[in-house]
């Protein structure tokens, strides 16, 4: 019977130690008090430094690079020279041109004095002829020496009218000679190339004295203004979001955060990934700034006032999202509505007073579970 009594206090003992030990233990949770406030709805997202426009400084024709000497990060004004290609004979082309057409206004001068001449000789041949037909008439003068004062006379006529084509001819030339001297130097212009904007050099393709392609490009211009965060957020989470909508960017290479807003949403979403762009700008563009640089946005959407917050760790789902809260010393399951979860703090507008942080390390919460809490 003695045996039986020291089984019975070491079997007691045993338990008593795996109540406190054990079974309290794993069924002690901690449990915290909802609060009523107010609460900034953020949206979060991971982006891309990008640029909404990038201007590509190319060369229309090919040819050497001369006048080179930029490099990544350099600031240039709208209309700087960039860089000039090349146009090996093309300034001769268009001196030969103008050589040419310098002759011809010579002549068209020449010519002109000619023309004079030769209309006053004709005027003459004219007054000589008119006074010779009279004579002719009169029979003063025989037929032969008749026709040679017409004769005369037409010569002179035909030198005249010979000399009239010949103005017309050079006069003619002119124009043709001055287009093409115009469209050399037009496209004489095209191998000069200029800034086309203000902005940073964010990418060089050749360097100086380098050979260009027709259409090859030498350089990005990106405007500060432009640049921008490219990111794309979850559909479920990005609906409210706004145009105008305040951010703060999060650049990788910065401890600090900058000011910004949302300037453009796509209105396209992208169908496999369920997810919308979203383009930010900064406020004020930080200098130097680098594309492709990682990024985190937040966006404020709205301010919720006077709901309940909750500590989003107590947030379970049991057939619908919910929380367990603490009923005397029972837990229950609650449905709510989630309005805002920013990973720290969800907040609800339904009335909950008090509730309970599962543990993984501990028992899983059921339905009328008694629990114990510190």
């Amino acid at each position: 019977m003695k045996k039986y009594l020291i089984y019975a206090i070491i079997i007691a003992g045993i338990a008593g130690v795996f109540y406190k030990k054990v079974y309290i233990p794993k069924h002690t949770f901690q449990v915290v008090s909802a609060k009523k406030g107010d609460i900034k709805v953020i949206v979060n997202g991971v982006g891309n430094v990008g640029a909404e426009n990038i201007y590509k400084v190319s060369a229309l024709y090919g040819g050497k690079i001369t006048n080179f000497n930029f490099q990544v990060g350099d600031f240039v004004k709208k209309g700087q020279l960039i860089a000039n290609i090349d146009s090996v004979d093309l300034k001769d082309k268009i001196e030969e041109l103008k050589a040419n057409l310098k002759v011809i206004n010579d002549n068209i001068n020449s010519t002109i004095a000619d023309k004079n001449s030769a209309y006053k000789q004709y005027l003459y041949q004219e007054e000589v002829l008119r006074k010779n037909t009279k004579l002719y008439k009169k029979r003063a003068i025989s037929e032969l020496e008749y026709k040679k004062y017409k004769t005369d006379r037409d010569i002179a006529k035909y030198k005249v009218v010979s000399l009239e084509e010949k103005l017309k001819s050079l006069k003619n030339q002119i124009p043709q000679i001055q287009a093409s001297i115009k469209g050399l130097e037009e496209k004489l212009k095209r191998y000069t190339l200029i800034a086309p904007i203000d902005g940073y050099i964010t990418k060089k393709y050749l360097s100086n004295y380098d050979i260009v392609g027709n259409n090859q490009p030498l350089i990005d211009i990106v405007n500060q203004k432009d640049v921008w965060i490219d990111t794309f957020i979850d559909t479920r989470i990005s609906s409210d979001v706004k145009i105008g909508d305040k951010a703060t960017i999060k650049l990788r290479s910065s401890k600090n955060t900058v000011d910004g807003y949302v300037y453009k949403i796509n209105p396209v979403n992208n169908p496999v990934t369920n997810e919308r762009e979203i383009f930010i700008k900064f406020n004020q563009v930080k200098i130097p700034f680098y594309l492709e640089e990682q990024a985190i946005v937040n966006i404020k959407v709205n301010n919720l006032k006077d709901v309940t917050k909750i500590p989003a760790k107590a947030l379970s789902y049991n057939n619908g999202y919910g929380v367990w809260v603490l009923d005397g010393n029972k837990v229950h399951f609650k449905k709510i509505k989630v309005l805002v979860n920013n990973s720290k703090v969800i907040a609800t507008r339904d009335n909950v007073s008090k509730v309970v942080i599962p543990n993984p390390k501990k028992l899983p919460l059921k339905e009328g579970m008694k629990i114990y809490h510190d």
